[in-house]
């Protein structure tokens, strides 16, 4: 039963090639191809399977060349769409680059007309303090010179008082002497008589000098009193003029510390700290008062140097603090802070700075006063220079070619501290700038913002 079921296995097989070869047969008939020789003549015989497997695989080959050629034009279109919005691209990435350079430029200009805005305003309050000192010690002796004038006065019209009182009594003696005619010693009341006449003469003539004295010195009083309103009213146009310049000059230094976050009572407090020393201009005005409170320009002095003394001490902080940009040459700005994609692993990571992109050897600078802490290699970050600052605040500057800095030194905003590079863990040379604070990584653009219209 097996031999049956395998021959007919065999039957129905031949009869699927036989029916499949007469259909073959009917599109691609047998033909004959003769090769002919000089001395010979051959002929290959074509039969329809072959005939069918020939055509067939031309006709893959000429399907696969299409399909290739229109892979190779969208290929060719794509490209060329993808050059042109590259370049488009391109071209508006440097158009904002350049606004971006032209902002800064203008920035940099705005500090700097600031900076001087502020210096020129610290003279004008150096010299108007000067003047409000000058005029106070004038206001003061003005009003020594019309208390002793007032004195004088009352001691002149008590002796005038005194001088009449004398004169009424030199009457009465006059009066008695003339009721006494039978006078033996008529030589005595003659020289009495003249003694008389001449205090008389006298007394008129003290009483006269007296009574012009005292005109003339009410004269010097209201003259002296004039004065002294005038000297009231400058003074107040310069305290005016004081308190202006202090809002003007302290504002923005306020506005700064607080839009960075910096709380700013604590930090005068620790600057105070370390700036303790007191004397010179700034010392608080002290008057006698006798008990009394505090006259109103004596108050209004003390609260323009309490203000002045903020002034300073702001200036003090905004060395310390990294209120400055780490690139001062052309840069560009390549990455924020914040989560983004790692440029090395393509995974998502925090990156805990901003990165400034330049070429190699461009010169760093400090942003603040500060103790370098540490200035060598460090894993990723290449060539590390850290900086400790006042209030709690560390900088990072990463990736650096050279390091000019030693660990312990000090260093001022402004202070060169390397160059840019590329060593570590980085794509290209850039600077890697951080801001610690407390030892938690904040966002740098905080401080270099708050201090873009003050510096």
């Amino acid at each position: 039963m097996v031999g049956n079921s395998g021959k007919g296995h065999v039957l129905v097989h031949n009869k699927v090639i036989q029916k499949l070869h007469a259909r073959l047969e009917r599109y691609f008939p047998e033909r004959r191809l003769f090769l002919k020789s000089d001395a010979d003549t051959r002929f290959i015989r074509l039969k329809p399977e072959t005939q069918f497997i020939a055509v067939a695989g031309a006709g893959v080959v000429v399907t696969w060349s299409i399909i290739a050629t229109a892979i190779l034009l969208m290929d060719s279109i794509g490209a060329g769409n993808f050059r042109d919005q590259a370049r488009r691209d391109q071209q508006v990435y440097q158009a904002r680059l350049n606004a971006l350079a032209a902002e800064r430029d203008t920035r940099a200009d705005e500090a700097l007309a600031a900076q001087q805005r502020f210096n020129t305003a610290l003279a004008r309050i150096s010299e108007m303090q000067s003047e409000l000192l000058a005029t106070q010690t004038r206001g003061r002796e003005l009003e020594t010179g019309i208390g002793v004038i007032q004195a004088t006065l009352r001691q002149t019209m008590k002796a005038r008082d005194a001088a009449r009182d004398q004169l009424a009594e030199l009457k009465l003696a006059m009066a008695a002497s003339g009721d006494t005619p039978g006078v033996t010693d008529g030589k005595i009341g003659e020289r009495t008589l003249e003694f008389l006449s001449a205090a008389l003469s006298d007394t008129a003539d003290e009483r006269d000098k007296i009574s012009s004295d005292a005109q003339d010195a009410l004269l010097h009083a209201d003259e002296m009193t004039t004065e002294l309103a005038l000297l009231h009213d400058r003074n107040d146009a310069i305290f005016r003029q004081l308190e202006e310049a202090m809002t003007v000059s302290v504002a923005p230094l306020d506005k700064m510390f607080r839009a960075a976050g910096m709380n700013t009572d604590s930090l005068i407090s620790q600057v105070r700290r370390g700036y303790s020393g007191q004397g010179g201009p700034l010392t608080p005005i002290s008057l006698s008062t006798m008990g009394e409170a505090p006259s109103p320009d004596a108050s209004r002095a003390n609260q323009i140097l309490d203000q002045m003394d903020r002034l300073n001490l702001y200036r003090i902080a905004a060395e310390k603090a990294p209120f400055a940009l780490p690139v001062k040459k052309a840069y560009r700005f390549t990455s924020g802070f914040g989560y983004r994609r790692d440029p090395k692993t393509g995974g998502r990571r925090m990156h805990a700075g901003v990165d400034f992109a330049g070429p190699v050897g461009t010169p760093l600078y400090s942003t603040g006063d500060g103790v370098v802490v540490h200035a060598g290699w460090l894993s990723g970050y290449g060539r590390l220079v850290k900086i400790k600052h006042e209030f709690g605040i560390e900088t990072r500057y990463a990736h650096m070619s050279r390091i000019a800095v030693k660990v312990g030194q000090r260093v001022s905003r402004g202070d060169r501290i390397g160059d840019m590079g590329a060593s570590g863990r980085v794509t290209g040379p850039h600077v890697h700038y951080e801001v610690r604070v407390g030892g938690q990584a904040v966002n740098p653009m905080i401080y270099i913002k708050a201090a873009k219209d003050v510096f």
